[in-house]
Parts: C-alpha cells; sequence; structure tokens
C-alpha cells in the first residue's frame, strides 16, 4: 500500500509479507517543479539590443568585459550566446551585402573604407575630432559612413594645411589645445593617408587671423605694475610674463 503526500514531497510504503511481518518505508519524492536556472533578464535585454549587430562571438565578449556571467555562473561564449537566442527566437547578425549612405560600420571597417590605420580614429575617436556610438559600456566604437565623414580623408594636403608641430608653433599652445581648437570647429583639419607627409595637417593664420593675435598677444609681457602701490605692499615684485607655450593666455 502507498500513501502520497504530495504538498510535503513523500510517500509512505506498507508491505505486507506472506508471513504476516508488516515493513513500512518513506520515501522522499522528486520536486515536481524543480526551481528553473534562468539567465537574468538584463543580460536577456542587452542580447536583444547586440544581436541585430553584432556576431555571438563579440556579443559574448562584450557581456564578459561587462561582468556578466551565464544562468550557472560561467563566463559567456558564442555558444552559451547562441542557444540563448535561439531558445529565444532573437534574430542572429546578418552582415549585410552592401553598404548604405550612413550606415554604422566599426572602427575596422571604417579603417578599411578610408585607408587609415585603425589606430588613428580611435585616436580622432577619442579627442572628439569625429563622432562615435557604442551600444553599451565595453561595446565597439561605431561611426555612421557619410560623405561629411570622408572629407578630412585626403590624399594630399591643400593648400596652407600645415603639420601638427608647425600648428603649435605658430599658434603658441600646446598639442592638445589645437585638438580642442579642431574639435570645437575653430580650426580646420585633415589627414593625409599617403606619401612621406601622411598624418594630420591643420589650417591656420589665414582663415584664423583672430587665432594667431590671441597667440602673439600671449608671447608679449604686461605692463608692470605701478612701483608706488609694490612698495605700499612691501615687495618688490616683477612683472609676470605669459608663456607662448602655454594652453591658456595666463600668468605663469
Amino acid at each position: 500500500m502507498i500513501a502520497v503526500e504530495r504538498a510535503e514531497a513523500r510517500a509512505h510504503l506498507t508491505v505486507r509479507w506472506r508471513g504476516g511481518t508488516v515493513t513500512q518505508l518513506e520515501i522522499g519524492l522528486p520536486h515536481s517543479n524543480p526551481p528553473r536556472v534562468r539567465t537574468d533578464e538584463d543580460s536577456l535585454a542587452l542580447i536583444r539590443r547586440l544581436a541585430p549587430h553584432y556576431p555571438d562571438a563579440l556579443i559574448a565578449s562584450i557581456l564578459n568585459r561587462q561582468g556578466r556571467r551565464s544562468a550557472r555562473g560561467d563566463r559567456f561564449t558564442a555558444l552559451h550566446v547562441g542557444s540563448l537566442r535561439r531558445y529565444r527566437g532573437i534574430p542572429r547578425y546578418e552582415p549585410p551585402t552592401e553598404r548604405p549612405e550612413g550606415e554604422l560600420v566599426t572602427i575596422k571597417q571604417l579603417a578599411e573604407i578610408l585607408g587609415v590605420a585603425p589606430s588613428t580614429l580611435h585616436r580622432w575617436v577619442t579627442a572628439g575630432i569625429i563622432v562615435g556610438e557604442q551600444l553599451t559600456p565595453g561595446a565597439p566604437w561605431r561611426n555612421r559612413m557619410t560623405d561629411e565623414l570622408r572629407a578630412p580623408f585626403v590624399e594630399d594636403a591643400p593648400p596652407g594645411y600645415v603639420s601638427m608641430l608647425e600648428a603649435r608653433l605658430r599658434l603658441g599652445v600646446s598639442r592638445q589645445t589645437v585638438l580642442q581648437r579642431v574639435k570645437r570647429g575653430e580650426l580646420d583639419a585633415v589627414h593625409v593617408r599617403r606619401g612621406r607627409r601622411k598624418g594630420l595637417r591643420i589650417k591656420v593664420v589665414a582663415d584664423h587671423p583672430e587665432l594667431l593675435r590671441g597667440s602673439i598677444r600671449a608671447t608679449q609681457p604686461c605692463c608692470p605694475p605701478t612701483v608706488g602701490r609694490d612698495r605700499a605692499a612691501g615687495g618688490s615684485r616683477r612683472p609676470s610674463v605669459f608663456s607662448a607655450s602655454s594652453d591658456r593666455l595666463g600668468p605663469r
């Protein structure tokens, strides 16, 4: 005879032998609905966002860089991501056969299109000279392929464009300040892709005389302080001098 207690997940078994002996056993029953092992909803939502844009291996790398783990606590792999996609009905990434105007491409793809090194584009994105997008922290930078983005990458430097060193000397500022002015649109810049003089070229002076005048003023000492005022203060201060190589036009 068997008596089952489902609420307590156990069964009582009574066995009557031929000799009249009775044996009673208590047996534990498996849970009918064991807790399911599930990937957290935030990771699933992120996979849904990334799947149309990246292959499974790259998605797994992004998840791992963010410190996420699979339902069993393991690092994500391309197999994990692929299984989750298929189980959840998430479409896989399909690379386009043709690149439409304005398509978002990775730094590596953009470097191949423009004929420059990926490191060059990474520097321009970091400096803010060209605009990049990230779907999530740790995801690759992407840029929208437009004619405006292609324009600064040329075979030969146009007339009036000089090297970074010469631009710094003419303006009397640091490299970082020159890049900031390029970012703000105060200076025009192009990247020469070929030849011995390839690299960043900047147009100064001709179209931006106000920048040159500012740097010239920065090299001149300011007026000496009034002697009477110095003596009244009990000191003998020297005139303040401006540095031509300083990032800001101010006293050192």
